[in-house]
């Protein structure tokens, strides 16, 4: 799991990378949570959804938005951060340009940047959105969302209500040709204390289910 350190839009951005098992692996990208509330790439759910991607063979890469550890620049509200990982993409696919495709995958805030990316590359098969936050950040530029993905939230959060997550998979349910698959994990507060064992096979289930 090397250190990295690569290029961003407001400096150098510090990040963790697993290359794939083979050269045309896919390549999966997870975004950390708000970075003004303590959220780094070394978050557990940050963590393990890095991990439950290199166990399946992707290229998998975590890094820290601009201002946080080593990366460098200061928080701008998610577009700068929105910049960045636009360029970890691009960093990746850089350094392995054979790979098949690309999964995003993002907690809280991270999850929010994680779509807005989605809808700009047209190479992302697939997403996962831990806690999205529905009730701070508007979903709205979801129209349509061009991937089919998986959202999980639990029905104790009281950062994101379970309600805001509820309409938004709603809606994004209404489009046609992607599926979404919505997971709650009933007791689960905003980061998932006590209960990762359980966010973990959900994700595990998830991703095994559309890799095959």
């Amino acid at each position: 799991m090397p250190d990295v350190i690569f290029n961003g839009p407001d400096g150098r951005l510090e990040g963790r990378y697993q290359p794939g098992k083979s050269a045309d692996a896919p390549l999966a990208l997870i975004l950390h949570p708000h970075p003004q509330y303590g959220g780094t790439m070394n978050n557990k759910i940050v963590y393990h959804l890095y991990r439950a991607f290199a166990r399946r063979g992707f290229t998998v890469l975590r890094f820290n938005f601009r201002g946080v550890g080593r990366s460098q620049g200061a928080f701008d509200n998610g577009v700068g951060e929105l910049s960045d990982a636009a360029a970890a993409l691009d960093w990746l696919q850089t350094i392995h340009p054979d790979a098949k495709g690309a999964w995003i995958a993002g907690f809280s805030f991270g999850a929010w940047i994680a779509m807005q990316l989605l809808m700009r590359r047209p190479e992302v098969q697939g997403f996962i959105a831990v806690a999205p936050p529905a009730n701070n950040y508007d979903f709205s530029f979801l129209a349509p969302c061009p991937s089919s993905g998986l959202i999980v939230n639990g029905s104790a959060d009281d950062i994101v209500s379970p309600g805001s997550v509820q309409k938004l998979v709603e809606k994004l349910k209404q489009q046609k040709a992607i599926t979404i698959d919505h997971a709650v994990i009933e007791g689960a507060d905003h980061f998932f204390e006590g209960q990762l064992d359980e966010l973990n096979a959900v994700v595990d289930a998830y991703l095994d289910k559309r890799l095959g």
